[in-house]
């Protein structure tokens, strides 16, 4: 089912979820059991990210092929401008139709390992606002796209230029956006009321991180701009070294960001999964009264 149509038919929020490609066929049996034990909570849809650099664009492709075919459950592909000309890209978008993949989520992508800034491949494009205008014109596919609610650690005007770019993304055919995780709703909240004067309709959904080990979002953070406010370090310090500990407190405030989030008619969680299933199950189901 087509993201567009998902959104547009919800009569509640919505809960998806994203993996990434594993490297390892094991890692790739554990991720196909995570899904299964997800199917108890009906997902709206599942992303499936691309690798840093592009680098797992092979396994991106057929493990979205394999969650349309086997799983009911409705697949996202990501597709960044890494790596790619336009020809690249459009022979991969006629493999996706054929396959039957209605749904991309359109980035610019991360610098490859070794390099410092981003460069555009020879025939490739530089930003994710012209790839999801050349994505209009290969197909009817839905397009999703990212947004940063405390700012792309790379803009230099800050959360000002990620309102200017989302509203050029939805006026180049994005149907909706998902968030990098934040831990302060506040700053989603202002960039939402911002965004809506800016122009922008298209639903925003917050990206959700449970926190299971915490020196490892600490680094996440520190790499994608994501700001770990006071009050969490001083909650996560003390018990850092204990991964338990760590994960069912991860759960209690995650399970109360998003009764926020919903209470403030947020269309729906999308939960980075890091290829882990418990945390989003134990979280989804203290919320029921609201999904």
């Amino acid at each position: 089912m087509k993201l567009s149509e998902i959104l547009s038919q919800a009569d509640k929020p919505l809960i998806s979820c994203e993996f990434f490609p594993p490297k390892t066929d094991k890692g790739e049996e554990n991720l196909w059991n995570c899904l299964d034990e997800l199917r108890s909570i009906d997902p709206a849809y599942i992303s499936v990210t691309y690798g840093a650099g592009g680098t797992t664009q092979g396994r991106t492709k057929g493990i979205v092929t394999r969650i349309k075919e086997e799983t009911g459950l409705s697949p996202v592909a990501h597709l960044t401008c890494v790596g790619a000309s336009k020809g690249d890209l459009a022979e991969l978008l006629a493999e996706y139709r054929a396959a039957g993949i209605q749904n991309i989520l359109a980035l610019r992508g991360d610098a490859p390992e070794g390099m410092d800034r981003f460069e555009a491949a020879d025939g490739g494009f530089s930003y994710a606002t012209d790839l999801i205008a050349f994505l209009r014109t290969q197909g009817d596919f839905s397009i999703a796209c990212a947004t940063y609610p405390e700012g792309h650690p790379e803009s230099k005007g800050g959360v000002a230029d990620d309102i200017r770019y989302l509203k050029m993304k939805q006026d180049n055919g994005a149907d909706c956006a998902v968030t990098q995780y934040f831990f302060d709703n506040d700053a989603f909240f202002r960039f939402r009321d911002a965004t809506e004067k800016a122009g922008v309709t298209i639903p925003i959904v917050p990206g959700i991180m449970p926190v299971g080990n915490f020196e490892q979002i600490v680094r996440f953070s520190n790499m994608c701009g994501a700001t770990i406010p006071a009050w969490m370090h001083e909650q996560m310090e003390p018990i850092k070294g204990d991964l338990k500990a760590v994960q069912a407190l991860g759960i209690e405030l995650a399970v109360k960001q998003c009764r926020e989030l919903l209470e403030a008619d947020a269309p729906g969680l999308h939960f980075y999964t890091l290829n882990k299933s418990a945390a989003t199950i134990a979280i989804r189901n203290q919320l029921v009264d609201l999904l």
